[in-house]
């Protein structure tokens, strides 16, 4: 039975764990930023008013109201210093690793979260078929043994791979790469079963079962490192798809709608285990950090992939880009990404209020 408790603990563990993310985030860019040996001025928790700092050498540590983000202030990011420690008079390649070590720890603790969640799987799901179920429609094409390589052209080392292809396909017609026998075939026109999901949409029945991997140390690094490329990849393929227009405004979430998706995924577990609960909201969030290191390389304005763009024209060509042009193209970026955060805000609000 659900609790009050048990939902506010969820709350708890769900606001923590995105704290998490923003703190190595940003704790990334301090880290790599105090060993080049540029000056911070502030390292804060949250965004907004603060609710308390204090003082530790030169850095003025923050937690602030909000706890949508965060930043680390380094003296000159922005604009010329005469501070020998400031960040624009550090060599450019420091630069770089400064501007590229948020996301990295973004990855990293991807890595670590994805790794929780798959330590209690008794085991891990191959790709090769061992039984189909009664009337499949799939075995017309497919084979016993058969191991799927490919779907549409999306290749498969995984099991989220292969829910990935399935669940963004257009119609219930695809093409499937399978090596049978030691040889590759190409088999057109697999057709699925459909069924109803809990919202009354139609959706593809999977009609065959899979050989599982055994869960030891040695499958679990392996099916870790996997695994987190697949979400590296399903992320990568998300933003591909909005720019082809395959995924609309209605597929963004913002803060809000991925706490209204975290908390209804984890009721749902929670109807088994608070333990399945807890390991369900561990798993959005290893999401959300891989899509944060992700999105924040796109080398757009006012993102840490596009302050590297900067950078690396820096090196090319052996000079800055002046840095009024710089800064008025990053407030720009800014604007921009705030306006479309808004929207995608609205969005999200009104979907839960009307859903």
């Amino acid at each position: 039975m659900i609790t009050i408790i048990d939902g506010i603990l969820l709350v708890i563990i769900g606001v923590l764990l995105f704290e998490l993310i923003i703190l190595l985030h940003e704790g990334g860019h301090f880290v790599s930023a105090k060993l080049s040996g540029v000056k911070v001025n502030e390292f804060a928790l949250g965004m907004g008013p603060k609710l308390f700092s204090f003082q530790k050498g030169e850095t003025t540590y923050s937690l602030r109201l909000f706890p949508i983000g965060g930043f680390c202030a380094m003296e000159g990011e922005d604009g010329d210093s005469d501070d020998e420690r400031a960040f624009v008079n550090k060599a450019v390649w420091k630069r770089m690793i400064i501007v590229l070590a948020g996301a990295f720890m973004n990855i990293v603790l991807g890595l670590i979260l994805v790794m929780v969640t798959l330590i209690p799987e008794p085991a891990f799901p191959s790709l090769e078929i061992t039984k189909f179920v009664e009337g499949s429609s799939t075995s017309e094409k497919l084979k016993l043994d058969d191991r799927i390589l490919s779907i549409n052209g999306y290749s498969t080392e995984t099991w989220m791979d292969m829910s990935f292809a399935l669940g963004t396909a257009k119609d219930n017609d695809f093409t499937f790469e399978v090596e049978r026998n030691g040889e590759k075939y190409s088999l057109e026109h697999v057709v699925f079963p459909m069924s109803k999901d809990s919202s009354g949409n139609d959706r593809i029945a999977l009609d065959f079962k899979v050989a599982p991997i055994e869960n030891n140390f040695g499958n679990l690094i392996v099916q870790t490192w996997k695994q987190t490329i697949s979400t590296l990849r399903m992320v990568w393929g998300s933003l591909i798809g909005l720019l082809t227009g395959q995924f609309g405004i209605n597929d963004i979430s913002g803060p809000v709608g991925m706490a209204s998706a975290t908390t209804t995924v984890a009721s749902e577990a929670l109807k088994k285990s608070f333990g399945d609960s807890v390991l369900s909201i561990v798993n959005i969030m290893a999401i959300i950090t891989l899509n944060l290191g992700i999105v924040n390389l796109l080398p757009l304005p006012a993102l840490d992939g596009g302050r590297f763009v900067f950078l690396l024209i820096e090196a090319i060509m052996r000079k800055p880009v002046k840095r009024e042009v710089e800064g008025w193209i990053h407030a720009g970026g800014m604007i921009l990404l705030l306006v479309f955060m808004f929207v995608i805000t609205i969005k999200d609000v009104f979907q839960l209020i009307f859903h």
